[in-house]
């Protein structure tokens, strides 16, 4: 069995912690480890096989960082160009599994959920493993045991009506329901939470994908074939790959095959689809208050506060969702934490940077931190991992002023290379070949102010990357 782990969402309702660049998988939630660290974990011990990624080209570096914190290889990554959806993900890893002569059973998992109880999570895939073994389209169903809007629902058959004892079959997919349906389905039993997990095997998928949507079948075929590979990075082709459809594994195949059945799934799950999907999971004082960070609460009840930079202080309030970030506050009731969604929808027509990036943005050679910003100067930290440079360029609008905080710092600036050392600096003025590296064994850490007419991260001229970007990024 081949895990397949998509880590292509966005997760918008989770902003403003979740950012286009940096999304909801990538940060630890609920301890130590990020929710894709917490999805590849949850294999060991059940899965041997090296897990296939599907991401976007973007998160490249961030997907690597993380499994290298793990201590773990992945068989391949593919990296999309931009999303089309869960069906050309899956298609994409199943048909390169076929061009390596492999057609084994792909365990899909979505990146970004969570599973309180491990062993009932194998014991579930176990039963999932057999099924699918014998050419059913097995989709992991969560029993529906309260009222949830935010999730698809599906009707399963009847005791024993499944291909091996404990699954059973799909009498019909629902679409998410108002929340008097859902109240009905849960008074009604038989009715499962789509769960997205998938068991089946590569060749299955793509014959039923084939059949039931040859567009995304034929289209995948031809942005596989003209991808680039470099390692086991694979590069989809953009141009290919914008002809395909936007659909998911449930309307491309699921709902449509005869193969389909459910192995249910009572482990604890939960897809932190929301910020009061998360209090529910997270443990609680005894006023029912779920707090992270730096946080003060008076005669407050049932609130999620999360803190990333300040103090942040609540009086008297009741079922409420407070996230601080440097940039950005949200303040939400929790029964309305499923319209952040629109509210970001505004703030990207509205072009804000929020929606994007942190205030910290992670660069393959490390990070840099915007410090302050103002018409004509900006100020940022960046960090440089041991070992790491950052490429060798040019900006045309402005200077940067250099000063090393921390560690050492090779310095390269039109024909001369020095070290800088501990509150040593630099002047790069406008227009001059520069490249900063860490020589050294520890993290180096410089203050950078740039000054100049324009500031913008598109003014960057790359001549060198050992990373072989190509965007215009900055650093």
């Amino acid at each position: 069995m081949i895990p397949l782990v998509l880590s292509g969402g966005n997760g918008t309702r989770l902003w403003p912690l979740s950012r286009k660049q940096f999304p909801k998988q990538f940060h630890a939630l609920t301890g130590d480890l990020t929710l894709f660290q917490q999805t590849l974990k949850r294999l060991e011990g059940c899965v041997d096989e090296a897990p296939m990624v599907v991401c976007n080209h973007q998160h490249r570096f961030v997907v690597n960082e993380q499994l290298r914190a793990l201590g773990m290889d992945a068989h391949s990554i593919l990296l999309e160009p931009f999303g089309r959806n869960t069906a050309p993900a899956v298609a994409l890893a199943a048909m390169q599994l076929l061009a390596d002569g492999r057609d084994e059973l792909i365990l899909v998992l979505p990146a970004d959920h969570l599973i309180a109880d491990g062993h009932s999570f194998r014991a579930a895939l176990k039963l999932a493993s057999e099924a699918a073994e014998t050419g059913a389209m097995v989709l992991f169903g969560v029993p529906a045991r309260h009222p949830e809007t935010g999730y698809g629902y599906i009707k399963g058959g009847q005791s024993g009506s499944g291909p091996v004892k404990g699954s059973v079959g799909v009498e019909a997919f629902v679409e998410k329901p108002d929340h008097e349906r859902a109240r009905q389905y849960v008074a009604d039993g038989g009715y499962y939470w789509n769960s997205g997990m998938f068991v089946f095997r590569a060749s299955r998928f793509l014959d039923e994908l084939r059949e039931h949507s040859p567009d995304i079948y034929d289209t995948c075929q031809l942005a596989l074939s003209c991808s680039k590979h470099d390692g086991h990075h694979i590069e989809i082709d953009s141009q290919a790959f914008q002809c395909c459809p936007d659909d998911s594994i449930d309307y491309a195949v699921m709902e449509k095959t005869r193969s389909a059945c459910v192995v249910p799934l009572i482990a604890g799950w939960t897809d932190v689809g929301s910020w009061s999907a998360l209090w529910e999971v997270q443990p609680k004082d005894a006023q029912g208050n779920v707090v992270r960070g730096d946080v003060t609460l008076q005669d407050c009840r049932n609130n999620y506060v999360h803190s990333t930079n300040k103090l942040v202080s609540l009086v008297g309030l009741e079922d409420v969702v407070v996230v601080e970030t440097k940039d950005a506050v949200m303040v939400a009731h929790k029964d309305r934490v499923q319209d952040i969604k629109q509210t970001v929808s505004g703030l990207e027509k509205r072009q804000r940077p929020e929606v994007m990036n942190h205030t910290q943005v992670y660069r393959p050679w490390g990070s840099f931190d915007s410090v302050d910003l103002g018409s004509r100067f900006q100020v940022k930290r960046i960090t440089v991992k041991p070992g790491a440079r950052l490429s060798l360029q040019m900006h045309h609008h402005r200077a940067e002023h250099w000063v090393v905080v921390s560690g050492t710092a090779q310095v390269t600036c039109d024909d001369k290379v020095f070290l800088l050392t501990e509150n040593q600096s630099t002047y790069i003025p406008v227009a001059s070949v520069h490249r900063l590296a860490n020589p050294g064994k520890i993290p180096l850490e410089i203050i950078e102010v740039q000054s100049g007419g324009y500031l913008g991260e598109d003014d960057i001229e790359r001549f060198e990357d050992v990373y072989g970007r190509t965007e215009a990024l900055t650093q």
